[in-house]
């Protein structure tokens, strides 16, 4: 299509399966075109740095698509947080329900339907028959992130971005200190083929700009204790499926924890609210009041596009937001603590884990 058509397009958004998103984006970067590229921004930490350097090497228009970005009570908490309304930000919980599928052996072989190149659907992922199930792309982790990428990728946004933790990634550390990430998962068992059924995985984070260290912990699926842990910090219970109103209304979400109070905010960062409500009464929550207001995710990269102001979710940012993110999936497959040199990507600790960064191409495939 790009070889065709290079002259008709102006843009590409990319909405493929999780695998293929990477190579998709590429080839449209490499011919000129500004991309927006649906969430996960790709499946491994080595395509996600590949992308960062293609988008600034040729200099086009960016954005991921964690659509919260956009809301303007995203926009206001975050403004809350940096100016210190909930005081010093010592925690940061994340959380979904859904938890992975833990298969444990492939699907058999099916006939391809007449519709469907199985081949090009495949793209870089290995060769294998076809079976309806890998199409289900979260089951496996040839072709899916699962929670991680499917749900973080939003639920993480907020605190992510207002913390500036993408400066670990985009800025460069005194030469006399490392900026390491230390990433450590449990799990219910390591499966390569398929995601854990429950797993809780614990970032510590160092200093950055004006933010001492912190720990981000993502829960998901039925671990033990982190549901407790959860309406500990709420006040109050979480419904996952188990209450008559508003059913499966917290499935997903975060909470920022400061000294002064808490901000409790919803899968898609779209919405939030401060904790305790009582001290909180008569605060501003509904539009940014120093930072931009947006004009709505997608039209703020048709904006960037027409040489306007850069989309808050560019490549430089999402590409830190999605290695953090991916650096979880890599930590359910090893045992014990990983640290993470962001500067360099790369894994100081564990060959096994730092290989697993990037995945190895079929024939005729590339970044």
């Amino acid at each position: 299509m790009l070889d065709e058509m290079r002259n008709q397009i102006d843009a590409v958004i990319v909405a493929t399966p999780d695998h293929t998103h990477a190579v998709a984006s590429a080839a449209a970067i490499k011919a000129g075109k500004h991309v927006f590229c649906e969430k996960p921004l790709t499946r491994t930490v080595h395509e996600s740095r590949a992308l960062r350097e293609l988008a600034r090497k040729h200099k086009v228009a960016t954005s991921m698509g964690n659509q919260g970005t956009a809301s303007g009570q995203f926009r206001r908490a975050l403004e809350l947080i940096r100016d210190g309304t909930i005081g010093q930000i010592k925690d940061v919980h994340v959380w979904n329900n859904g938890g992975g599928a833990d298969r444990k052996k492939q699907p058999g072989q099916e006939p391809v339907p007449d519709y469907l190149d199985w081949d090009l659907w495949l793209g870089p992922a290995a060769f294998r028959p076809y079976h309806r199930e890998w199409m289900k792309r979260n089951l496996w982790r040839d072709f899916g992130t699962c929670q991680l990428g499917n749900w973080a990728s939003h639920s993480a946004n907020l605190a992510f971005m207002a913390l500036k933790v993408h400066e670990l990634w985009l800025a460069s550390p005194p030469k006399e200190r490392k900026a390491i990430i230390g990433i450590e998962a449990k799990c219910s068992r390591i499966n390569r083929l398929s995601f854990p059924r429950w797993e809780v995985i614990q970032w510590q984070l160092p200093a950055r700009a004006e933010f001492p260290p912190i720990t981000f912990t993502w829960h998901n699926g039925p671990a033990a204790g982190s549901r407790d842990l959860l309406e500990g910090l709420l006040g109050d219970g979480l419904d996952w499926g188990d209450k008559k109103e508003k059913k499966w209304a917290d499935h997903a979400g975060a909470i920022i924890v400061g000294t002064k109070g808490r901000i409790h905010t919803t899968g898609h960062n779209a919405t939030f609210r401060l904790l305790p409500e009582s001290k909180f009464t008569g605060v501003d929550k509904d539009r940014p009041l120093k930072v931009d207001r947006s004009h709505g995710h997608e039209r703020d990269w048709f904006i960037a596009c027409r040489r306007g102001q850069t989309a808050w979710a560019n490549f430089d940012y999402a590409s830190a937001l999605n290695e953090f993110l991916m650096l979880g999936n890599v930590a359910t497959q090893v045992e014990g603590k990983l640290k993470f040199n962001p500067e360099t990507m790369k894994i100081l600790n564990n060959i096994q884990a730092d290989a697993l960064l990037c995945s190895e191409y079929r024939r005729g495939w590339s970044l």
